[in-house]
């Protein structure tokens, strides 16, 4: 059984996680600042906690996008129409890139024994408010009625692109749906059509990430769950799936919408005064 601390301690890890996944800040980052602090954790070890703690919003993700991954099974078993296949092209073609791209990335992240804290969340801050000069930036390009794209009208290339961008977030402190966002948004593609796209992908890298996580850093593994337990741990990810949920719903929907830039500045901002104050107090 768990005592009321350490369901508080597993109810925390598993909020930061379902909120921190699927804003534009990063979520490995965020938990593994709150593992080290709450659990005590090395940097690596933390840094490990982070990957593994995505499998609450995997399962969000996998409900909430049940559709879209029942069309990519039916392309798998020979099936499906024109628009479906697109869709697998997209997935397979971006998840081959993060892995190109991420899995050098990962094995050189895991290997660190310490990184300020407060670069990776000065990084975050950069990425939020350019991501709120970018949505604002695409609203006036359509407000001066310029084409804004949809995913029918991103190439083989797009896909590629959108895959090694994703790619570079297994970085400690690169927000994986910041980056991926951002980087569709540079190409035109309509806010909340960035968003959906970005998280539909996460899975698969969440997937990839979660895999490579328990093959080569059992240690690492073992020690953060020795921590918080198994119930405290699937307190946490039940909380984060739960919370992820609402979340990814939320987002999407407002996307297209001005309040946006103004929620994704405001955090940048925040990101950006944490990471100066971490470098100042020297965590």
């Amino acid at each position: 059984m768990l005592s009321l601390d350490q369901l508080l301690v597993s109810a925390i890890i598993g909020v930061v996680q379902g909120i921190s996944e699927w804003l534009p800040i990063s979520s490995k980052t965020q938990v593994l600042v709150a593992s080290q602090y709450l659990l005590g954790l090395s940097f690596s070890q933390a840094y490990t906690f982070g990957l593994f703690m995505e499998v609450g919003t995997i399962l969000a993700a996998v409900i909430y996008f049940r559709r879209e991954i029942k069309s990519l099974v039916l392309v798998l078993t020979g099936k499906g129409s024109h628009d479906q296949k697109s869709l697998f092209k997209y997935v397979f073609i971006a998840t081959l890139a993060t892995f190109i791209i991420g899995v050098p990335i990962y094995f050189f992240a895991d290997s660190l024994q310490f990184v300020s804290v407060g670069i990776p969340m000065l990084i975050i801050g950069i990425v939020l408010v350019a991501d709120a000069f970018i949505i604002r930036h695409s609203k006036k390009m359509k407000s001066k009625s310029m084409i804004e794209k949809k995913f029918k009208d991103l190439n083989l290339k797009d896909y590629a692109l959108i895959g090694v961008a994703q790619g570079l977030a297994a970085l400690p402190g690169v927000s994986r749906s910041g980056i991926t966002t951002s980087a569709m948004l540079l190409m035109k593609v309509e806010p909340d059509e960035a968003f959906r796209l970005s998280f539909l992908i996460g899975i698969f890298a969440s997937l990839g990430a979660f895999g490579l996580t328990v093959i080569v850093s059992k240690g690492n593994i073992s020690s953060a769950l020795a921590g918080i337990g198994t119930y405290g741990i699937l307190v946490a990810i039940a909380v984060a799936t739960v919370i992820s949920l609402f979340l990814i719903d939320f987002l999407i929907k407002i996307a297209g919408k001005s309040k946006i830039v103004y929620v994704t500045a405001g955090l940048g901002i925040i990101a950006i005064a944490g990471g100066i104050l971490y470098l100042l107090t020297g965590i």
